[in-house]
């Protein structure tokens, strides 16, 4: 057999892919499963997907998006569908901008991968009310996710209208198109024991009623372990190998591989070490696992009042390979990329054979997939702290605590889950040289609120049934006649909430504030009062940080100023006014005027002045001029100066932003044992979060606007506009460290490794490489930031970094004695270390 080159294979590889990618999406395929795994017209396959969620990005973002997760050897895409985004009133559908579906999905196409179209339409998903529009909660007769005919009615007509609609596209794959599989409900496993056999009934009724819309591929129900025929069972978690799905005909899926986890204002961010995550995967795929999905890939923003929980920040970053900006989060990505690559040359021993597994010490066993002409091991350390070293195949191989060795011809170990070789990238906020022009504002004037009440009642209302989640405001307000004999004492006042904030105005004056928790329904407020005999306003404004997206019946909890409201500290004693006369007032005045909006038809309401006499003016809006920073780096608006409110640019809802100081606890993290979110902490005692992503397609060329509403206040003259980019970046790889690329057929047409290994080092959008701050081939020391040399060094190996790499965005760099003009000390084991700046 004629020899091959590697380059003309890879081109040979690269271009048949693309014949066959194309010739699969305009032919209709053919998907079934067994137990091994999803059949695409007649060839099973591993495939390994990410979560990318058209609304939390603009589509400006999503081929980057999309190709990066491509690039990162994702075969499938995998995407909630958003009701209350898509229907924001009864039969008034909306699929344009963020939430145009069928673009998303073309785009997936375009570029070639598959797609899980995850309708729910109940997603949780940390989104407002869980995806459902609020409306849905006042259908007469409604109770949520249970056998109800009237929430049964409108769950599938909104499935039918997507399915329909995505049909209509031919973009099923029975109809050539890339959705290969869908999902109807979610995480409902939970659910069933409150709702007993209502729950039941209606989860067998939600698979046949999606079985029946006829899409032709499988139909998947997420943490749903008795999920009826025909549905696929699936686990979402930390960690899925203990996962069994309830049938021996279904493949073993992981629809949810958690890659971080969702931050709420004043709780730390969440992060999760690769090394911890690819080992929960290889874990997976050693037990039989076919379908791995990382939620999230790409965890974006959650921008207007898309936010849920209560209490989720507007950031949905999620510790994810890619960042909320749209970059790459190295090592993350790189490590994932390189497991991914490691599963695909195993793919086919793993699909063809059962694993023998075999015990090589007390925490380490060994997975081999032999079959004729194929063979791929697994090799395991369990253990928390110790590092092994094992004898497999009368080869002998280290294996770091809590890792895997993913060996695909049952020799040539090259890759460890723990054993990071890729780069790392350091992340900084600069200054983006755009200046805010031209400061107006304009004051909620609390004394006019009895000018415009929406309604009044006897008694405290709910806030939803009063707002129907129009604005995150409202206000109860009431009146209090005092003697001058009652307020001989200390007046105070105690009012009890279900909201998620509260801010108490006597007589048009702040008295104070009182926030709740995600983890507390209720919250009470109490605080010494001013009040002047005769009539006295009390007015309380009540706040919404995010609908509930999770729990039993949680279309039914309370939100808003429930009472008790009592007057303590008179001389005549304590005083409820719960039951007395209120009047309300939905929404603010300025959002009732529309201010945000860049057509403001009421410019003359605002009024220039002096931001320095409005630093600590609660309920006040600003306004201000600017014009686009140059350059292509991500932008976000650093908020550090203010309170609590909403942003908007040009418009458009930036989202929520709260300076709340993260409690938490943010020891170092070690990435080995079992992980929970409460593991990996950071970010304490500073704001959760400080930067709010302003997405530049959402800017003019010339003069854009920002309104900011803010309730506690704050100092707008602080605020300043941002650019992401990578300060420096880092790459620590050893000699004789096989990639995929570095495999090629030999003589004899079977597959074998050429030892030669590269480090890569690259910039982010708009940068390159400034410096080399540091590079030593031989035994260097430390980690990024801290390296210094070690007992063997190349003396050239800054001057061969500097040429190869000064002045470009990326470089690529080969791991040989021979590039460094020799073997600096035989026998060792060498590695290269690099750091570089970016600018």
């Amino acid at each position: 057999m004629a020899k091959i080159s590697v380059s003309r294979l890879n081109i040979l590889l690269f271009f048949s892919s693309i014949l066959y990618l194309n010739f699969q999406f305009i032919h209709s395929v053919d998907i079934t499963y067994d137990n091994k795994g999803f059949i695409i017209n007649g060839q099973r396959k591993i495939l390994l997907s990410g979560s990318i969620h058209y609304p939390r990005s603009t589509p400006d973002m999503w081929e980057h998006l999309i190709r990066k997760a491509k690039v990162g050897g994702l075969d499938v895409i995998d995407t909630y569908v958003f009701w209350n985004g898509h229907e924001p009133s009864p039969g008034k559908y909306y699929f344009e901008d963020r939430y145009d579906l069928v673009r998303f999905v073309k785009t997936v196409q375009g570029i070639g991968l598959y797609v899980n179209l995850r309708i729910g339409p109940y997603i949780c998903g940390e989104w407002n009310f869980g995806g459902f529009p609020v409306w849905l909660k006042y259908v007469p007769g409604i109770s949520f996710r249970t056998d109800n005919e009237p929430f049964k009615k409108a769950m599938q007509g909104f499935t039918e209208k997507i399915v329909g609609m995505l049909k209509s596209e031919r973009l099923f794959a029975s109809q050539g198109g890339p959705i290969i599989m869908s999902q109807i409900e979610n995480e409902y496993g939970s659910e069933v024991r409150e709702f007993g056999a209502a729950g039941r009934a209606y989860i067998n009724w939600a698979a046949q009623m999606a079985f029946g819309l006829k899409t032709g591929v499988p139909w998947l129900m997420c943490k749903e372990d008795d999920a009826p025929e025909p549905m696929i069972n699936t686990c979402n978690g930390f960690y899925c190998d203990f996962f069994k799905p309830n049938k021996p005909n279904k493949p073993k899926m992981w629809t949810e591989a958690w890659s971080g986890w969702f931050t709420e204002f004043g709780g730390p961010v969440h992060e999760r070490p690769v090394e911890d995550l690819a080992f929960a995967v290889a874990r997976f795929i050693q037990s039989g696992g076919s379908y791995v999905n990382y939620y999230m890939y790409h965890g974006g923003t959650n921008f207007e009042r898309t936010a849920g929980g209560p209490f989720i920040t507007t950031s949905y970053d999620y510790d994810a390979p890619i960042d909320e900006y749209g970059l790459i989060r190295q090592p993350k990505y790189g490590h994932l990329k390189e497991l991914n690559r490691a599963i695909k040359l195993s793919e086919l021993a793993l699909l063809s054979s059962e694993p023998k597994i075999t015990s090589l010490g007390s925490y380490q066993q060994a997975y081999v997939f032999s079959s004729p002409g194929t063979c791929a091991a697994f090799l395991s350390n369990f253990h928390f702290t110790s590092s092994a070293r094992v004898k497999f195949n009368n080869e002998h191989y280290d294996l770091p605590a809590w890792s895997i060795s993913i060996l695909p011809d049952c020799k040539h170990a090259i890759f460890n889950t723990a054993r990071v070789g890729v780069q790392t990238s350091h992340m900084q906020m600069l200054p983006a040289g755009s200046h805010f022009l031209s400061w107006e504002m304009f004051d909620e004037d609390i004394s006019s609120l009895e000018e415009r009440p929406t309604m009044t009642a006897d008694g405290l209302l709910e806030q939803i049934n009063v707002t129907r989640d129009n604005s995150d405001y409202l206000w109860y307000m009431t009146n209090v006649h005092m003697s001058p004999s009652d307020l001989r004492g200390a007046p105070s006042l105690l009012v009890e909430s279900a909201g998620h904030a509260l801010h108490v105005f006597v007589n048009g004056k702040l008295s104070g504030s009182a926030f709740g928790t995600r983890e507390a329904r209720r919250f009470t407020f109490r605080g010494t009062i001013n009040l002047h005999a005769g009539m006295n306003r009390i007015s309380l404004l009540s706040v919404a940080v995010g609908l509930p997206n999770v729990g039993p019946h949680y279309e039914q909890w309370n939100t808003g100023i429930l009472g008790p409201v009592v007057l303590h500290g008179l001389s005549s004693g304590k005083k409820d006014l719960t039951w007395q006369k209120w009047s309300y007032q939905v929404g603010l005045k300025g959002e009732n005027m529309n201010l945000a909006s860049p057509n403001d038809a009421s410019s003359n309401e605002w009024v220039r002045g002096s931001l320095a006499a409005q630093r600590t003016q609660p309920l006040t809006w600003y306004k201000a001029n600017f014009n686009a920073p140059g350059g292509v780096e991500p932008l976000a608006l650093d908020m550090q100066s203010m309170g609590k409110g909403e942003i908007w640019i040009n418009g458009r809802s930036i989202g929520r932003y709260w300076t709340n100081y993260a409690k938490g606890n943010c020891d170092s993290c070690y990435y080995a044992g079992t992980y929970r979110q409460s593991k990996c902490q950071s970010g304490c005692g500073s704001p959760t979060q400080r930067w709010y992503h302003v997405p530049r397609a959402w800017l003019k060329t010339g003069k854009n606007v920002m309104v900011i509403f803010e309730e506690l206040g704050g100092d707008a003259s602080k605020i300043s506009m941002v650019k992401r980019s990578v300060s420096r970046v880092c790459a620590d790889s050893f000699e004789h460290h096989p990639m995929v690329e570095n495999w090629r057929l030999d003589s004899n047409g079977d597959e074998e490794i050429l030892h030669q290994a590269k480090v890569h080092l690259q910039c982010g959008p708009g940068q390159s490489i400034s410096s080399i701050q540091f590079a030593s081939f031989g035994t260097p020391l430390g980690t990024c930031g801290s390296f210094s040399k070690g007992s063997c060094h190349a003396e050239n190996s800054h001057a061969v970094l500097e040429k190869l790499c000064i002045g470009q965005d990326r470089c690529s760099v080969d791991i040989s004695n021979s590039n460094f003009g020799g073997d600096p000390c035989r026998n060792v084991w060498k590695q290269l270390k690099v750091e570089a700046i970016c600018s």
